[in-house]
């Protein structure tokens, strides 16, 4: 068995020739660059500073106010698309902006972003809804507590801030989920053909829906005597919003 396998490794050597090997690139095809037209740029590219506290009229004194938790609950009905089109952070559950978020957000996208190609704008309101705190050690009672600090109530659906310019959605992804992750609610990064698609996927599901027991049925026509015991958000937003 050995002779046999040495004399075919000799006739193997003996017949083998080296073979040249070139290494060649294939035909890679990359599609265009988008074509962004002409972009309407704000009068300021950068997000403005926003103030601590509000400033009154003159002689006005600053009230207190409730906690009024229908500020955050239900859907935004004003602020809920983008107004250039392009990209943004858009809240998906209520809570509340104090200042040192509107400065993280300002600083942290200030430095990531090209101020000649890119803007971005806010579209909430600087914290204008007072909140009273007392002190350490106070007893109960005695009336309401002073001013601690101010708030911007948020809704479901309002966009935060808007971004936009000659860039890419996949440029600033990273940049606006960052931001949006570290919001006191739930937030998201979104583009105006996220949105678009979401709008047809939800307006197609509604019109070929075959399951007639849906929340908003159900709720309407009391089933099952669920007024008794559903909450007055379900009665009206039908579990879509808490």
């Amino acid at each position: 068995m050995m002779q046999v396998s040495r004399n075919i490794m000799r006739t193997l050597l003996s017949s083998w020739q080296p073979i040249s090997i070139t290494p060649a690139a294939g035909l890679k095809l990359f599609p265009p660059p988008i074509k962004f037209g002409n972009i309407e740029y704000p009068e300021r590219r950068k997000l403005r500073i926003v103030e601590k506290v509000p400033q009154y009229p003159p002689g006005m004194r600053a009230f207190k106010m409730q906690k009024r938790l229908r500020y955050m609950r239900g859907p935004e009905e004003v602020h809920n698309f983008l107004l250039y089109k392009q990209y943004g952070i858009i809240a998906t559950g209520g809570g509340r902006l104090k200042y040192n978020h509107f400065e993280m957000i300002r600083l942290k996208l200030g430095r990531k972003i090209n101020q000649d190609t890119m803007f971005a704008i806010w579209r909430v309101d600087p914290p204008w809804q007072p909140v009273t705190k007392k002190g350490q050690g106070h007893r109960m009672g005695g009336g309401k507590g002073s001013i601690d600090h101010y708030v911007t109530p948020i809704k479901a659906g309002h966009v935060i801030l808007e971004l936009g310019g000659h860039c890419e959605f996949f440029e600033v992804k990273k940049i606006l989920s960052d931001i949006a992750r570290i919001l006191p609610f739930k937030a998201k990064a979104v583009s105006q053909e996220m949105l678009d698609k979401n709008a047809a996927e939800q307006e197609w599901m509604e019109k070929n829906n075959l399951n007639p027991w849906t929340w908003k049925y159900m709720v309407q026509n009391n089933m099952l005597g669920c007024f008794k015991w559903i909450s007055p958000n379900d009665k009206l937003w039908f579990n879509k919003y808490l």
